[in-house]
């Protein structure tokens, strides 16, 4: 024999169903719209600190950035230099013309001979991240600069982020330069392999190679040149982050056929 629903369990059902059915005075009647209040409110997902201009480095390193605007200062006092190559980055292309980190020998000597007779000039600034070269770049006095080919690498330093973050970030500075200089071409350089996140930075190198167009943005896997030697890499320097004089040779040599190629010259 089938067992009754309980009377109490009968009327709950009856107010549940008269709750949910429509406001209508026929059959064929509309249903009524959502309310305002009933709507479902959509957040934007907060964008990566990768993205955001940062003055962090600029107050921890002062020294650094103060470096940074003199070389940008003895550039603008030369117009007629005219700047053709405009370097990007942190400490490592810091130290392609400027102190040798960690006591380590720098690229000083190839850039003496492969960059200063070409009108480059070094926007690196050790330790800075993504964020930190967005905020350079607009508080720093560069927009006045015409450069036919920018060298960029950035996001070894923002180890304490995401693969994906990285990649927003590294799109971000692209972005930002190729707003501020229409008519030059951008070389994108991998992110080194290093000793502190190496599973990492390859991860970001995968994210940010298809940003390359090979029209005005080319991809340049210097990574790729710097193959493992014993717990290290060939070409850096014993805190398996900065280059040796051996790894700015290898970027400059792997570098040229490009560089000449968007140049213009032979």
């Amino acid at each position: 024999m089938r067992r009754p629903f309980p009377l109490a369990l009968i009327l709950v059902l009856c107010a549940v169903a008269a709750a949910q059915a429509p406001n209508a005075t026929g059959p064929l009647a509309a249903p009524q719209a959502p309310t305002a209040a009933a709507a479902v409110e959509v957040v934007p997902a907060a964008a990566p600190r990768t993205t955001i201009p940062s003055d962090s480095n600029e107050r921890s390193r002062p020294k650094n950035y103060a470096d940074c605007r003199a070389r940008v200062a003895e550039a603008n006092a030369h117009p007629e230099k005219h700047i053709d190559i405009l370097f990007v980055g942190d400490s490592i292309t810091e130290a392609w013309s400027g102190p040798a980190w960690g006591g380590y020998v720098h690229g000083a000597p190839v850039w003496e001979k492969v960059y200063a007779p070409r009108n480059a000039l070094n926007f690196g600034v050790g330790a800075d991240r993504t964020q930190h070269v967005l905020y350079r770049l607009d508080t720093m006095d560069v927009k006045g600069l015409t450069p036919k080919v920018i060298v960029l690498m950035i996001g070894t330093n923002n180890n304490i982020d995401t693969a994906p973050d990285i990649a927003a970030g590294v799109q971000a500075v692209l972005a930002k330069l190729e707003t501020m200089y229409p008519a030059a071409k951008i070389i994108l350089v991998s992110i080194l392999p290093n000793g502190r996140a190496t599973q990492l930075m390859a991860d970001a190198n995968a994210l940010i190679r298809p940003l390359a167009d090979e029209r005005t943005v080319f991809y340049f896997d210097l990574a790729a040149l710097l193959p493992p030697v014993g717990d290290s890499w060939l070409g850096l320097a014993p805190d398996k982050l900065h280059p040796t004089q051996v790894g700015y040779q290898i970027w400059a040599d792997g570098m040229e056929p490009l560089l000449s190629r968007l140049l213009g010259t032979p």
